[in-house]
């Protein structure tokens, strides 16, 4: 019998799982994430202590299993989209991670839009925001010196692997499920563009090798199989986005499936066989499936299971559980209360002044009401996503969503957006599915596994389904209006707000 072995480096944390040929879990292990966030905007993470936990988390998996080192055939990884590192020609970090949840780079993401708002738009298939594009930016411009030593520009996940296999930066990569994030691709031709470097002055040689996600990239040093618990010279595979692989794992391989991924980041996509740039809107950002040929259309909410997991500990003091029996006594609309979810920004479409708030608080309102409204507020921007998707011509029939992730274990959160949306929700039984996502793509680069859509969808299992209950349409269609005005209406007063005026 032969093992696979997926790791993803999340947000809140690494987690290693491996995998029987069948795709049966065998084993896990997780290791949180130290998010150092020394001021407001600065969201970065240790490159040492990234590669620390993956060590850590493979062992962990390999002790867990008692599976042999010798039968493990192959891991991929996979890791956050939208931060960037850059490494030295030896491949160590010459920067630390910057997260996708820092906004220090927001002057460049004004910038690019003033020199190529569209042109990055239609070649790169992403709005520009709080990404690879405006964070190289930032360090060009902020950090001249260190810029300079940056030998290439690196996805975390490309980073693990890479220093795991003893690359050099010459071998540095990144997959095509990523590019849509850099700013400068040429995403529907898998290569970078010329024209968006030469705009952004940004130097080529800086730029990784984009490869397919199976691509075999090296083979783990003898030094870190040790630590590990692997044999030496195991095969590692390029990987892809944690998004991507959360998508694949969940079998999102056929043209009209939907899925929400309801995680750190709260992300609404479909899968669709054409490269439509959201020019109209510049809210979908044009994602790369793993399934080559593919495109996943998506939004998300820079944070949206942030707000629950900080209602929680920080406001209720209480635990998800006691909080949703509460909020599930209270009545759809929240008796009149709006949650904005944008805690840090709107990302789709980019509005940097947006912030997080309750509008309609009146002495009735309890924190079962409070926790409610952090749902439906989330449900109400997956409707606007989902109308952008039908505008744009990518979501016409669509009948039901995938839901994966921690919140996916929420009856009460399911229910809310399948009423908010008009769709069936069905909750998978595996709803943490990136590391599944990531074995296929091992084993498939290994050659265990011939067409990867069908290998994925012979793994699926769906658990509860909830239909929408039409009852619930009139309060949740006024109170999506007013969800959609507050952004125009309250404008002003998030910029006044955010500059301290």
């Amino acid at each position: 019998m032969k093992y696979l072995i997926g790791v993803d480096i999340g947000t809140q944390g690494t987690k290693a799982a491996i995998y029987d040929t069948g795709g049966r879990l065998i084993a896990e292990d997780t290791e949180a994430s130290n998010l150092i966030t020394p001021e407001p905007g600065t969201v970065r993470q240790e490159p040492g202590e990234i590669f620390d936990s993956v060590l850590h988390t493979i062992r962990g998996v390999m002790e867990h299993s008692g599976v042999s080192p010798s039968d493990v055939a192959a891991l991929a990884f996979d890791g956050q989209m939208a931060g960037v590192m850059g490494i030295g020609e030896d491949f160590e970090a010459a920067t630390y991670y910057d997260s996708w949840l820092d906004t220090r780079c927001e002057p460049y993401i004004e910038m690019m839009k003033d020199k190529a708002r569209e042109k990055v738009v239609e070649l790169t298939g992403c709005p520009i925001t709080y990404a690879h594009g405006p964070k190289i930016l930032w360090w060009k411009h902020e950090h001249p010196d260190i810029y300079e030593k940056i030998r290439k520009f690196v996805m975390v996940h490309g980073y693990a692997a890479g220093k795991l296999c003893g690359l050099s930066a010459e071998d540095a990569f990144i997959d095509y499920t990523n590019i849509h994030f850099t700013g400068y691709a040429d995403n529907k031709n898998k290569q970078w563009s010329e024209e968006l470097l030469d705009i952004f002055d940004i130097d080529p040689d800086k730029m990784p090798q984009i490869v397919e996600p199976w691509k075999q990239v090296g083979k783990i040093r003898k030094v870190y199989a040790e630590q590990c618990g692997l044999a030496a010279g195991t095969p590692v595979m390029a990987g892809c986005g944690d998004s991507a692989a959360t998508a694949l794992g969940a079998g999102i391989v056929r043209v009209g499936q939907v899925f929400d991924v309801a995680g750190t980041a709260s992300i609404f996509s479909c899968c669709v066989d054409t490269y439509v740039p959201d020019t109209a809107h510049e809210a979908m950002l044009q994602m790369r499936s793993v399934i080559d040929g593919y495109w996943q259309p998506l939004a998300y909410i820079n944070g949206g299971g942030l707000c629950l997991k900080w209602f929680k500990d920080d406001i209720a003091h209480s635990d998800y559980d006691t909080l949703e029996q509460e909020a599930a006594q209270a009545a759809p609309g929240a008796e009149g209360l709006l949650f904005s979810p944008h805690f840090s920004g709107r990302v789709c479409p980019n509005n940097p002044n947006v912030r997080g708030s309750f509008i309609g608080l009146s002495w009735r309102h309890d924190r079962g009401h409070m926790y409610r409204s952090i749902m439906e507020g989330i449900a109400y921007e997956y409707r606007y996503y989902l109308e952008v998707l039908r505008d744009i011509g990518a979501g016409q029939d669509f009948t039901a969503v995938s839901a994966m992730g921690g919140g996916a274990k929420s009856r009460l959160f399911n229910q809310i957006k399948a009423d908010v949306l008009g769709l069936t929700y069905r909750a998978l039984k595996n709803s943490d599915t990136a590391t599944l996502g990531c074995a296929v793509i091992a084993g498939h680069g290994a050659g265990i596994y011939g067409d990867i859509a069908e290998t994925v969808e012979s793994f699926i299992e769906t658990g509860d389904t909830v239909g929408p209950d039409s009852s619930h349409d009139d309060i949740y269609a006024r109170q999506y209006a007013c969800y959609k005005e507050q952004f125009d209406a309250l404008g002003g007063i998030y910029r006044r707000l955010k500059s301290g005026a």
